[in-house]
């Protein structure tokens, strides 16, 4: 995939390969005589990700692991791929260039290929974002193709009964952002606890779980979504908030693009609330300004921190901004930016010292 560049084969390499090799003759995409050239790439913490070169060309093969490539003790069900593949299916119905093809699934093996897409025309959107290529067009193109998911799912009953998936959701979302971070901030527990308790009860359409700038590809007609391993019929501002982090939490990563890393935030989240169709756009924006603040203090207090987010001055920023957010929920999203910028504004004015700290270009962090 475009989300995904070689990486170093591992120790076992052996059986790491003759595994995916089974997994595409149970597939069927491959000759009984035909061993196809594997090559790990890169990616998520949550997956092994090969690329195999087949004679009729490259396809992406995606495994789900039991415990993720984090410090934190995190396991989840691999059986979450057989969902990743429904969402890119369904999806796919809906917007048809949004997704990968899929062209096999294993579940014995908890595996599945889709097209393999060249980096070179579908960029990783969180590497443009690093690069400064930060274009508030495509963050209103991102929003507006979740939000038709969202609304051609919403009250649909079949969808409902095929993602009924909480117990996947709970430990891949809810615990590691909401409730592991409950316990490193007492004081906020009840808090967190209770917009875990809220999203989990929602039920209004199918979630995405992880509309993520490393999960979204730039391709030539408009943006590709990749990693659905947490789909589920839920809360839909789960994705709203979830992306809208992401272009909060960049303005500490490169400062001296924080007014246009916002614009993209605005862009965002004004095509997603011009598309809400199920349910009045206030409440909506109400329910996704009231978890953001969660969200991106789990970025540095939960089990999934932001590789970026290295420095203490970083963790503090979040920190001032979520708790007070927290304690006193605010109805809108364009408050909570205001307060983000209150905050943060002033970064800007010395980005040389923090991006020298902090990556830049020829910094030492990556995307991961």
């Amino acid at each position: 995939m475009g989300m995904a560049t070689e990486a170093p084969l591992p120790a076992d390499r052996a059986a790491h390969v003759s595994d995916f090799i089974a997994a595409l003759h149970r597939m069927a995409l491959i000759r009984a005589d035909e061993t196809p050239a594997i090559h790990p790439l890169t990616g998520g913490v949550s997956s092994d990700i090969v690329r195999a070169d087949l004679a009729g060309g490259p396809v992406c093969i995606k495994r789900a692991l039991p415990k993720l490539k984090v410090a934190a003790d995190w396991q989840a069900p691999v059986e979450r791929n057989r969902w990743e593949v429904e969402w890119m299916r369904t999806a796919g119905n809906i917007v048809p260039d949004a997704v990968p093809r899929i062209v096999g699934e294993d579940r014995e093996s908890g595996m599945f290929a889709m097209a393999y897409l060249d980096e070179r025309e579908h960029p990783v959107w969180k590497a443009q974002l690093r690069d400064g290529v930060i274009d508030p067009a495509f963050a209103a193109a991102v929003g507006n193709r979740v939000v038709r998911i969202h609304a051609a799912t919403a009250g649909d009953e079949r969808i409902a009964a095929l993602f009924a998936t909480d117990h996947i959701f709970f430990p891949i979302r809810l615990e590691p952002y909401l409730i592991a971070t409950a316990r490193t901030h007492p004081d906020l527990a009840r808090r967190l606890e209770e917009l875990a308790r809220i999203t989990g009860a929602t039920k209004q359409a199918l979630v995405h779980g992880d509309v993520s700038p490393k999960n979204i590809l730039r391709g030539p007609h408009g943006p590709v979504f990749l990693d659905a391993e947490c789909a589920w019929y839920g809360d839909p501002v789960f994705d709203l908030a979830f992306c809208l982090n992401h272009m909060l939490l960049k303005c500490l990563w490169r400062p001296q693009w924080s007014a246009r890393y916002l614009a993209c935030f605005d862009a965002l989240a004004d095509a997603y609330l011009w598309g809400v169709t199920w349910a009045p756009r206030t409440a909506t924006e109400a329910r996704a300004a009231a978890l953001l603040p969660g969200l991106f203090l789990a970025r540095v207090d939960g089990k999934s921190p932001a590789e970026y987010i290295t420095e203490e001055w970083q963790r503090d920023a979040v920190r001032r901004v979520a708790k007070p957010l927290l304690l006193s929920p605010v109805s809108t999203l364009a408050e909570i930016r205001y307060r983000w910028n209150e905050e943060t504004g002033a970064f800007p004015q010395d980005s040389q010292r923090h991006v020298s700290n902090h990556g830049g270009h020829g910094g030492k962090v990556e995307p991961r």
